[in-house]
């Protein structure tokens, strides 16, 4: 395509529609976004994330967007800086529409990362689309000016070629003479590339040196100077190469060797040109045979210096290279290091993290950050040449001092302010050097609002628990209650004693209400437990005769798995009951012919007691209430006994799983193992 024909493509180019985007993560705002701007000029493109956003910005040409502040992920602001930090997107406008964000800070954080404009939501419809059509205006036009730019660089190209076609045939010309003059001279004329490889030579090499030009091409240029039938680069010749390129624009004087070993005087006129990025060398060979025996007394005399000084050239230059060479390393590996430690106090600095550098000697300070200041109360000048105090320091769950000498990992600690508050936090430390000396760094997490607002949250919940077990106590026990009271009302109305079976149905009522109550007290947080170190695999093998006598007697089977485990510190008695519940309640959830398994095993640091059923499994509605006392799903239960086990796994510091389905449920109990409390 030649140049008249790509200019008139710019000037019938078809306008295109303009694309704007819209960034919402609320699918209606989007769609409120569409009604009004909705045009056959616009091409709407929706995106409900800063990360979906910067995507569209990849794939087309936008011309504004419409930017949402408050989003999940990437918000508007850090959203809007990514679009601004990128050369392609810079000069897109954007505006902000939040019905949120209206606070003057929030304004000015908007402009300050490339906002044109800041709107606020309700928005007027009408002055939100005068808006769009005058920066779609702006985007116009400047896609107008970027086509008559290529417009007039393609008019600049076709002048450039035309001075290119002219500049081309004076070279052609100016290559004809010089081939003519090549062909007549009598000096040689060999030109090489800078390895030394010979590239042409003229026809006066025949009559100077013997050689046809065939002879020499991709030859070293050596080979015209090398003295004897040793065509090998020594480390003379190589030194003599680096002589005559060092010789550039210099006549030298050289011997020059014929193709019958011969050798004459000549004078060496070296130039150096660049064509296609590669230097070449034009080497022009004059025979002054004459002239040179005349002077070789003269040369002779200096011949040994020459060599001694050209060889220290060398050297010095090879010295002088290894010395650049090692200045540059260092300044990188200097430039290298500022940029970590600028890295390092930037992140050190900022980090919402308590942190502070101690010399590991003696725990003096070396530097602590903003958050260290500003929850401590210490200031830097209070820090000055002052040690850590480590009974400031104490470790929550056993109540001892902190040694800060150790790598430690999210330990829970106490630790007391500048102003004598006590305050919690996740402790952690790390060994590091510093310029050879060995020093600590303290990284520490302030949880104090979180363990407040986790006790507040224990106490509502503990309160709500109350109410609810209240009701059901009040409930399962006022039933026998009632059933006592009224034979004994109507007992006081008869002369006759009480019959032996209202007797019995009295005292079977008692015993209800004296199990409920015994069940609950099981409850108790507080309730003592005896534990010693056993075998969880005994306590089953000795519950196992009673579980199968049950099992037997509605035609159902009991297996037992049990694998190696190490001896934990169990309560014996409380075991029992949990494995009796969880069993039983199996037991009842199958049909004729199910099967039972109780398998243990060991799983990382857990003893694992696993108990799995064969029944219909339990629904979610079921399964949200599971361990809620008094809930239960039997005719006859108190719904005291998996609240009952929730306590005792509590006190044993395990924890309950469930796995339910169609084909059965599983309840798995891990107890944790602490190394220090289980014997090899």
């Amino acid at each position: 395509m030649d140049q008249k024909d790509s200019i008139e493509k710019l000037n019938r180019k078809p306008a295109k529609k303009v694309n704007i985007l819209m960034v919402d993560d609320h699918p209606e705002n989007l769609l409120a976004l569409e009604a009004v701007l909705t045009s056959p000029n616009y091409n709407l493109i929706s995106a409900i994330s800063g990360k979906e956003a910067l995507k569209c910005m990849l794939q087309h040409e936008i011309a504004v967007i419409l930017l949402d502040v408050q989003m999940p992920g990437l918000n508007g602001f850090e959203t809007a800086q990514l679009i601004k930090a990128r050369e392609k997107t810079k000069n897109i406008p954007i505006i902000f529409i939040t019905a949120i964000s209206q606070d003057m800070e929030h304004v000015h954080q908007g402009y300050s990362v490339g906002a044109i404009d800041y709107i606020f939501k309700p928005f007027h419809p009408e002055t939100l689309k005068k808006k769009i059509e005058q920066f779609v205006k702006i985007h116009q036009t400047h896609q107008e000016n970027i086509i008559q730019t290529d417009l007039g660089r393609l008019l600049e190209l076709n002048e450039v070629n035309k001075k290119l076609d002219r500049t081309t045939l004076n070279l052609r010309r100016t290559e004809a003479l010089s081939k003519a003059i090549s062909d007549t001279i009598t000096d040689t004329i060999v030109t090489y590339d800078h390895y030394g490889s010979i590239l042409s030579v003229n026809p006066a090499i025949k009559n100077m040196f013997g050689y046809q030009a065939e002879d020499l091409l991709g030859k070293h240029i050596l080979k015209l100077f090398l003295n004897g039938k040793d065509e090998e680069i020594s480390d003379s010749t190589s030194s003599f190469f680096s002589t005559i390129r060092q010789s550039v624009g210099k006549v030298i004087e050289v011997v020059a060797w014929r193709k019958d070993r011969s050798y004459f005087f000549a004078d060496l006129l070296i130039a150096s040109t660049i064509i296609e990025d590669e230097q070449i060398f034009v080497c022009t060979i004059r025979d002054v045979t004459e002239r040179k025996q005349i002077e070789e007394v003269k040369k002779q005399k200096f011949n040994n210096m020459e060599h001694i000084v050209e060889e220290r050239t060398v050297e010095l230059i090879r010295a002088n290279e290894k010395l650049h060479k090692e200045i540059e390393e260092r300044k990188k590996i200097t430039d290298h290091l500022f940029r970590s430690q600028e890295r390092f106090r930037i992140i050190f600095e900022s980090s919402p993290c308590l942190m502070a550098i101690l010399s590991k000697k003696d725990l003096g300070f070396i530097e602590v950050n903003s958050s260290w200041r500003k929850f401590t109360g210490y200031q830097c000048d209070d820090l000055v040449n002052q040690k850590l105090n480590h009974i400031n320091f104490i470790d929550e769950a056993t109540g001892t001092y902190i040694d800060l000498n150790k790598t430690i990992r999210n330990k829970k600690i106490k630790y007391e302010t500048k102003n004598g508050e006590v305050r919690s936090g996740l402790l952690s430390t790390e060994m590091i050097d510093i310029q050879s000396e060995p020093c600590t760094l303290i990284v520490l997490t302030d949880i104090t609002d979180r363990v407040h607002l986790e006790k507040e949250i224990y106490r509502l919940d503990r309160l709500n628990l109350i109410g609810e077990m209240a009701a059901g106590i009040a409930h399962e026990i006022r039933n026998p209650m009632t059933t006592v009271q009224g034979f004994l009302q109507l007992s006081r109305n008869k002369i006759d004693n009480l019959s032996p079976e209202i007797i019995d149905l009295m005292l079977e009522e008692l015993h209800r209400a004296n199990s409920i109550i015994t069940e609950f007290l099981n409850l108790a947080k507080n309730k003592i437990s005896v534990k010693k170190e056993q075998s969880l695999n005994s306590i089953i093998e000795a519950l196992f005769p009673l579980i199968q006598a049950e099992a037997l007697r509605s035609n159902k089977h009991l297996k037992l798995e049990l694998g190696e485990c190490p001896d934990i510190f169990l309560d014996e008695k409380e075991i029992r009951q949990l494995i009796l519940n969880i069993a039983l309640n199996g037991l009842d959830a199958m049909a004729s012919s199910g099967k039972l398994t109780i398998k243990t095993f060991m799983e990382k640091q857990s003893v694992v007691l696993q108990i799995k059923d064969e029944g219909q499994g339990i629904s979610p509605e079921v399964l949200s209430k599971l361990g809620t006392p008094f809930f239960t799903t039997k005719e006859t239960g108190t719904g005291l006994g998996l609240a009952i086990c929730y306590s005792v796994a509590k006190r044993h510091d395990a924890k309950i799983e469930i796995a339910t389905g169609d084909d059965g449920t599983t309840f798995s109990i891990r107890f944790h193992i602490i190394p220090s409390l289980v014997r090899s």
